[in-house]
């Protein structure tokens, strides 16, 4: 019984602590892409850049990207979740 207490607690901690990075990394994400935007207006006002490069660019490295860690964290918290169900079906 304890030792279930444990698994399930050690479960529920990874579960957190993929949601903080989770939160962190699409901060993170989040500045980079305010950052490039920023970046690319600079481009465009000073004529070395089109607004056609600009928006293909960003919105393709961007999606990509998100998409990606959107599925991995994903994945890992069914996993989780699939563990923990297993868990409490044994107690």
């Amino acid at each position: 019984m304890n030792l279930n207490y444990q698994e399930r607690h050690s479960i529920y901690q990874e579960r957190l602590r993929q949601a903080s990075a989770a939160f962190n990394l699409a901060f993170a994400m989040t500045t980079i892409s305010a950052i490039a935007g920023f970046a690319g207006i600079m481009l465009l006002f000073s004529g070395n850049i089109s607004a056609g490069t600009i928006t293909a660019a960003g919105g393709g490295i961007y999606a990509s990207v998100t998409a990606s860690w959107l599925k991995l964290a994903k994945d890992s918290n069914d996993r989780l979740d699939k563990a923990a169900r297993a868990l409490e079906a044994e107690s």
